[in-house]
């Protein structure tokens, strides 16, 4: 490790994968409701709290490892130590405490009603303060130092995520505009910035792990962002089509949602052209597959079950369907918290001073991980699809429907206990001292 001040990356690892923890377990609990709903007291957990918590621990930790990510990976590209980790510790404390304050809330009953924008206003201005500490930071430390394509490419993402936050304090009485400016945090973060930091943060790991040309890098970096914006933004429409607004919405959001797979398929060309095109034979192989493996999920999760339904004429008969939460699951888990998991092995050993332990027991973790979101996201295409037929296509009630599909609700209970002991393999692998292997003769060097 080159500079000290990369310690700060720690905390926020260990705390986006403390809450990655409890978003898992909340998870398994909304999931046995499914197809147990009388398992857990309504009066003591109801559905809607348990599902609450499970999303914004998502955002909240996904978020804690952009941070984190960011924090390690800046010093290295400017090439000086952080402007303030002082404050970047402060940050780390205030983020997780009003974190912690928000899931109080939510247990008991103190929130607010627009789903994934659930936290009472004062933590809404908590979370503004902790990003213009962190973008302060990181700022000041850009402007200091080397100016490179990676920095600034991830400089625009998180700058996009604090601007179109602050959509989140506009509550407007008409609900069609409401809903409209909702999916302008919603969208656009995870369709639009989000893309650039992930984009950002494997650009990063790849010319690490496989010592690629900076140059190349960066030529594909901005075909991929300048692709990833022009669909993203205006792909907005393909949420647009049945709350109220104008009917030319449905072909702006069929034409442009219908192209957003592009920027994922291009992420795929790149990282395996870039592995194909380096030269370096990188002791850390988990994280090369973590890398590689965020690429290829991506692309399934945001495009390919994406574009299922993200036609008009498809959605119709689709929307708020369970295909809705196979593309959801998919998409977060390959885009977000792949390329978390991705920097996390990466990053940890270093900041720990020791070789890549426990590689074959991380690369058990990625396989077990990745085909538990893949059975949870095969099983809820089953139901969507049952679903869309007996109900959107029959007219069926909706309970009655339930009851038909509960098969495919224990799938993906078990793809959910999956999930759970692959991150318990990952986090032990990553975590707990192992025995050195015979590679790690090569030293800490050869890692950086």
């Amino acid at each position: 490790m080159k500079y000290q001040s990369q310690q700060v990356a720690k905390l926020y690892f260990l705390g986006a994968l403390l809450i990655f923890s409890l978003q898992i377990v909340f998870g398994l609990a909304g999931a046995t409701l499914y197809i147990a709903p009388t398992s857990i007291p309504v009066d003591l957990l109801p559905f809607s709290v348990i599902r609450m918590i499970h999303t914004n621990a998502l955002i909240v930790w996904l978020l804690m490892g952009f941070f984190g990510c960011t924090y390690f990976l800046l010093p290295e590209e400017t090439e000086n130590e952080l402007y303030s980790p002082f404050l970047a510790k402060l940050q780390f404390w205030v983020f997780l405490i009003a974190a912690v304050v928000a899931v109080g809330g939510y247990l008991t009953g103190h929130y607010d009603g627009r789903s994934y924008l659930e936290q009472p206003m004062f933590i809404k201005v908590g979370i503004v303060i902790v990003a213009l500490m962190f973008l302060f930071n990181c700022t000041m430390t850009a402007l200091r130092g080397r100016k490179t394509v990676i920095t600034n490419i991830l400089l625009m993402g998180l700058w996009g995520i604090a601007i179109f936050f602050l959509f989140a304090f506009y509550l407007p009485a008409n609900v069609v505009i409401d809903k409209m400016f909702w999916w302008w945090v919603v969208h656009l973060w995870v369709e639009g910035v989000w893309e650039l930091v992930m984009a950002a943060i494997l650009a990063f790991l790849l010319i690490k792990l496989t010592g690629i040309d900076r140059e190349i890098v960066e030529k594909w970096l901005y075909v991929i962002i300048g692709m990833a914006l022009f669909t993203g933004i205006l792909g907005t429409g393909h949420h647009y089509y049945w709350i109220g607004t104008p009917g030319y919405w449905q072909w702006i959001g069929s034409i442009f949602g219908g192209l957003e797979p592009l920027p994922f398929f291009l992420i795929v060309l790149f990282s395996f052209t870039m592995v194909r095109k380096g030269g370096r034979d990188h002791p850390n192989r988990a994280a090369l597959l973590w890398s590689l493996g965020c690429s290829v999920m991506a692309f399934l999760g945001a495009g390919v079950w994406g574009f299922m339904h993200t036609l008009s004429w498809v959605n119709y008969y689709t929307h708020g369907t369970q295909l809705t939460a196979a593309h959801g699951h998919l998409a977060f888990y390959g885009a977000y918290a792949m390329i978390n998991l991705a920097m996390f092995t990466y990053a940890m050993p270093l900041l720990l001073g020791r070789p890549p332990y426990s590689q074959s027991l991380n690369i058990w973790s990625f396989w077990i991980l990745t085909s538990g979101v893949i059975v949870m996201t095969l099983a809820l295409t089953g139901a969507g699809i049952m679903q869309t037929y007996l109900e959107r296509g029959l007219g069926e009630e909706y309970m009655d429907v339930q009851q038909q599909i509960t098969a495919f609700y224990w799938v993906r209970l078990g793809g959910g206990v999956m999930v759970t002991l692959g991150l318990v393999l990952y986090l032990f692998a990553l975590l707990v001292p192992g025995r050195a292997p015979a590679t790690s003769r090569l030293g800490l060097s050869s890692m950086s």
